[in-house]
């Protein structure tokens, strides 16, 4: 039986949750599976159906906050810091003899979720108040107090949206609102209560009473997002300034001349072993130069146009097999990035203005190499107003004007979560839409400092439920475990991607990541087999030397068939 999938993805913004709970929720006819979705927001205003603004009592944007409509019962609610939001999208039983599933008997079952989990962590006169859903303490004194909200949508047997506990958040929040409508009575914290415990405690228990609920005949599935023991710091990481102090030991392996700043996120995220930069690579890693005509070629009509390839500017070890294959992957926007992952060998100095006259460039080469399918992938452009979307946007219909025959993939950044900037490559309607989730969720924060696992999950689900053909991409080797690069997998499916690379991280230079092992070629078989026959991916390309656009030909028509 497929497993409960317990997701911790820490501080998410309510947009690209709420993207991702629909997808989720999705009642299209494909497998999406049961979920249980835990974070925080970052401070947001919601919307319930039944919301009315008279209750919100300041202007949201002058306390750095979201105001979002929610397709949910209830009225107006706060989520932020402090507070554990958890969204069970899952399907629902109807009711004892058949028919549609109970409302009422869904919210009463998450309430005593929160209620059981209040009680485990020593908050004991916890409990609900007639007339008042949600969890308050000393329902039955004179003063009760909410400290937890509820609020679900349930549709076709599916259930999406859920809770919101205070743990420790700032009770300043719920002065500037009237929360859920409810204008004489108190709001809490289990710290404000005097229980004196971690976030991580917290998801601990609540986690474990709901394995109890929704999984006492199944397995749970747990992925987390690492749990940060040191704040942020992404300037000088993800703008280019230089690697960081160095460890200045090689004593252990996966500080081999590695950043103090990666060394602590390694640590941060269990990664405590690794190989020496100077490691003999396995002879299934090894390629073998090959500079034949076609390559040559190739290499010629893109520094007469001025143009930039992925495969060069990451030192792809699949180029002369792609090139003399008359296939290419054009990165537009220039060749520097303004974030820097841990992984990528890319330029991260401070790009420079976008050539208006590129889509234009791309679009005569692919018609000059005589390609049916092109790719082009992008630099992440942090510093443009709409990141680069409309570039891309322009590049599709670029090509499809100088050769309409021409099959397009778009690789391209998170966007920052735009929705109109992601619709803005959306409308150009490429044939594959790829955005790469590239690792595990608990080494996100190690190799991508800039971006979200939940973020990456909100793009693809968006393109996926506008009916593109959707790819996503990870990299192995960095310290995942293999049933992690299962579980991530099965989150790919389950918003709906139909293509998945996956291949052997290979570390440009000692300031980056380390290569934490490498990865036999029959654990890449067994994720293709998984992946295609138990997850029902459409295609899964996965090799020691599979990149993101290697054989993109083939996927995108194993996805079409």
């Amino acid at each position: 039986m497929d497993p409960l999938r317990v997701r911790w993805l820490g501080r998410v913004a309510y947009r690209d949750a709420l993207e991702l709970q629909h997808r989720l929720w999705s009642t299209d006819g494909r497998w999406h599976g049961d979920h249980l979705l835990l974070l925080e927001h970052d401070p947001v205003f919601t919307l319930g159906a039944r919301a009315d603004l008279v209750n919100l009592l300041v202007d949201p944007a002058e306390h750095g906050a979201d105001v979002i409509e929610a397709d949910r019962g209830g009225d107006i609610t706060w989520h932020g810091p402090g507070q554990l939001t958890g969204y069970p999208v899952m399907s629902v039983p109807g009711k004892r003899g058949g028919g549609m599933a109970d409302t009422v008997a869904w919210v009463r079952t998450i309430e005593q979720l929160v209620i059981d989990t209040c009680r485990s962590l020593g908050l004991d006169d916890v409990g609900r108040l007639d007339d008042y859903p949600g969890v308050w303490v000393e329902p039955n004194s004179d003063a009760p107090r909410k400290i937890a909200a509820i609020g679900v949508r349930l549709s076709r047997g599916r259930s999406m949206h859920g809770f919101a506990l205070n743990v420790d958040p700032d009770l300043v929040w719920f002065d500037r609102m009237i929360p859920c409508g409810i204008d004489d009575k108190a709001v809490t914290s289990l710290a404000a209560e005097g229980i004196d415990v971690t976030m991580r405690e917290v998801v601990d228990a609540l986690v474990e009473l709901a394995a109890a609920v929704w999984a006492s005949d199944r397995s749970v599935d747990r992925q987390d997002v690492v749990w940060k023991t040191t704040p942020d710091d992404l300037t000088a990481f993800s703008r280019g300034l230089g690697p960081g102090e160095t460890s200045g030991t090689t004593d252990s392996p996966h500080l081999d001349g590695t950043s103090v700043r990666i060394a602590g996120r390694l640590d941060e995220a269990g990664v405590t072993t690794g190989l020496q930069i100077s490691s003999r690579k396995p002879d299934w890693m090894r390629v073998k130069a090959d500079m034949g005509p076609e390559y040559r070629r190739l290499k010629s009509v893109m520094r007469s146009l001025d143009l930039v390839t992925v495969c060069e500017e990451a030192g792809c070890p699949n180029i002369f097999d792609c090139w003399n294959d008359g296939t290419a992957t054009f990165m537009v926007l220039g060749e520097r990035c303004t974030r820097k992952c841990g992984f990528c060998l890319v330029d991260t100095r401070h790009p420079l203005a976008a050539d208006p006259d590129e889509p234009a460039k791309v679009a005569e080469a692919v018609d000059k190499m005589n390609l049916d399918y092109s790719v082009i992938t992008m630099v992440a452009r942090d510093d443009l107003d709409d990141g680069g979307a409309r570039h891309v946007a322009d590049t599709v219909r670029a090509i499809r004007d100088r050769r309409p025959a021409s099959r397009v993939e778009v690789l391209i950044s998170d966007l920052k979560g735009e929705p109109a900037d992601l619709d803005t490559v959306i409308a150009a309607r490429p044939d594959v839409f790829n955005h790469n989730i590239e690792t595990v969720p608990r080494l996100q924060r190690v190799a991508r400092p800039s971006a979200s696992y939940a973020r990456s999950l909100a793009v693809l689900a968006r393109a996926s439920a506008a009916g593109l053909t959707t790819k996503s991409s990870i990299i192995v080797g960095m310290g995942e475990e293999p049933d992690e690069v299962m579980s991530t997998m099965a989150d790919l499916a389950a918003i709906g991607v139909d293509i998945v690379t996956i291949g052997q991280y290979l570390r440009p230079t000692s300031h980056h990541l380390p290569v934490a092992r490498w990865v036999e070629p029959h654990e890449f078989d067994q994720w293709k087999s998984a992946g295609e026959s138990t997850l029902g991916l459409a295609h899964v390309e996965s090799s020691p030397l599979t990149r993101s656009s290697y054989h993109a030909k083939q996927g995108e028509a194993a996805a079409r068939a």
